[in-house]
């Protein structure tokens, strides 16, 4: 049965240098359990979803289900240098694999969080996780302004919903959804790699008007270029929802994932553009999607997702 857990603040421990004093503190000495009684204080609310049925269902290597508590581990140490409360608001555990449902509640605590006015980063999970985010901002916003998708990935996750929805479904789910309530569909899918899209999918991606841009393209030295495009991409939105596949990172940093990248993405490049989408001062909603701590290696691929929560929050 899909349901919240509490959180999970046992994990939230770490180094102590109190000869430093408050400068010294860390995730772990800020990082505040939701409440369950009364309203709190808008900041970054963390919610995990604890869930790789749709990677099974895509014939992946399961494992991302135990990502969100193994990120919080790595990212319990890491130096504090925000300005803003951080919540931890537990995981959403589907374990019956029943996705439609565990979408369904995860959309409802994202709305909850966005009409409370804090900022939801949800750690996944598959990359599932993006169909119940976005709903969770669709239905915050019932209508008002134009959305725009993007999101960091190797893979279009484009593919038709033949029978059940998968981790490789969740942006031709929402293409559906906007064609359904008559608003347009505008999505950004950066780092895509060509040998591990079909043709059909780079069809399907330009009849619905996707702005893509491929691996080998996303080089420091075209950086600007892709700052320009990202610009273009921002104007034509009025919300924006970021959404990133760690798979999108080179094999050899994130090894912790379902389909290592054989190229990849330097974070050299994603992290310049993280702090352009950030701040354009649209950016609503954001997930990190595919960790599976079976696959990593000397937690190399959690530091980096704890990394880039910290860009996400900074």
């Amino acid at each position: 049965m899909d349901k919240f857990s509490l959180p999970h603040m046992s994990v939230w421990q770490g180094r102590q240098d109190p000869e430093d004093g408050e400068l010294a503190l860390r995730w772990h000495d800020k990082v505040q359990a939701w409440p369950l009684i009364g309203a709190a204080e808008p900041g970054v609310a963390l919610v995990g979803f604890a869930c790789d049925e749709g990677v099974r269902r895509n014939k992946g290597r399961v494992g991302a289900a135990g990502a969100p508590l193994a990120i919080r581990k790595l990212l319990a140490n890491s130096a504090w240098h925000l300005t803003r409360p951080v919540f931890d608001s537990g995981d959403l555990c589907c374990d019956d694999g029943d996705l439609d449902a565990a979408h369904g509640r995860l959309a409802e605590r994202v709305a909850s969080l966005l009409d409370d006015g804090h900022f939801p980063l949800v750690l996944g999970g598959g990359h599932e996780v993006a169909f119940g985010s976005w709903s969770g901002l669709n239905r915050h916003l019932a209508g008002q302004g134009r959305v725009g998708i993007i999101n960091f990935d190797a893979h279009f996750d484009l593919r038709r919903k033949v029978e059940q929805a998968s981790s490789g479904t969740p942006f031709f789910q929402i293409a559906e959804q906007c064609a359904a309530q008559g608003t347009q569909f505008h999505y950004a899918c950066l780092g895509v790699a060509e040998t591990a899209n079909t043709q059909a999918l780079f069809a399907r991606a330009d009849e619905l008007g996707v702005w893509y841009a491929l691996d080998e393209a996303m080089t420091q030295a075209e950086l600007p270029e892709l700052l320009n495009g990202l610009d273009a991409f921002i104007a034509r939105c009025d919300h924006l929802y970021l959404t990133i596949d760690l798979d999108v990172l080179p094999g050899a940093v994130m090894p912790g994932v379902s389909a290592p990248a054989a190229r990849g993405v330097e974070l050299a490049v994603i992290e310049p553009l993280i702090a352009h989408i950030r701040a354009s001062g649209k950016l609503r909603l954001a997930d990190l999607a595919e960790y599976n701590p079976n696959l990593d290696q000397d937690n190399r691929s959690a530091r980096v997702a704890a990394r880039l929560v910290h860009q996400l929050t900074k």
